[in-house]
């Protein structure tokens, strides 16, 4: 009881929606949380959509944010959060630490992003840090976010490389069209596709349509549904 007076007394608890469509991994999230006496967890969702509605209508400091939801994912989410209520802080979640997502997290809108095999402590560090104001990543995915910056010679996002044309045509052969079917879906002629597709390819040092994909889902720009469908 002592404790709880001792918070109140100083800094506010931080309230925290917990949002990712495992509900083992919910709960093993609130428990951890439950027992951060700086913490309230004030709701949880199980898809993107009911985030959203949760998030909108419960006002939490901080989202913690599954990146791979049913119905809305992580980024679109974030996204309308940045537009809709600016002022909740969006941590993003992932089982993975892919760099190829940590550009888009940053455009999105997205506070911090943290593996969830990530110790009690870094994710109570991540939720401070982001509740401040500040950006948190974890190490090992700022790392990899370096190396890949140290790679690309300094080009941040790979996909700023293409042309608005070159974006849409890599989004239909993700969704497996073939280049007759992408020419007749965007009005040009099939010799136009084919030299776009090679631009595309030689610009992300990407040379099979199977990696064009992994590119297009693991960058935001179409579901793993979507890839699937081909």
């Amino acid at each position: 009881m002592g404790g709880n007076v001792k918070v109140s007394a100083g800094k506010q608890k931080i309230r925290i929606l917990v949002a990712d469509d495992h509900p083992v991994v919910r709960k093993g999230l609130q428990s951890c949380l439950a027992r951060q006496e700086r913490i309230k967890v004030v709701g949880e969702a199980a898809d993107g959509e009911e985030a959203l509605q949760k998030a909108l209508e419960l006002s939490p400091d901080v989202v913690l944010l599954d990146i791979s939801m049913p119905r809305k994912d992580g980024l679109a989410v974030t996204g309308a959060l940045r537009k809709a209520a600016p002022q909740i802080k969006v941590l993003i979640l992932s089982v993975h630490s892919n760099k190829e997502y940590l550009f888009r997290i940053i455009q999105a809108g997205a506070h911090g992003y943290v593996s969830k095999e990530a110790s009690p402590d870094q994710l109570m560090h991540a939720i401070e840090s982001v509740n401040n104001g500040e950006a948190f990543f974890s190490p090992e995915v700022a790392q990899a976010a370096l190396s890949q910056l140290v790679n690309n010679g300094g080009k941040k996002d790979p996909f700023a490389q293409l042309t608005g044309r070159e974006k849409e045509v890599l989004v239909l052969i993700a969704q497996g069209q073939s280049n007759k079917e992408i020419a007749n879906h965007l009005g040009i002629g099939v010799r136009t596709i084919e030299t776009h597709r090679e631009r595309i390819m030689r610009r992300l040092d990407i040379h099979s349509v199977a990696g064009l994909t992994k590119f297009a889902i693991a960058n935001g720009l179409i579901s793993l549904e979507d890839g699937r469908a081909q």
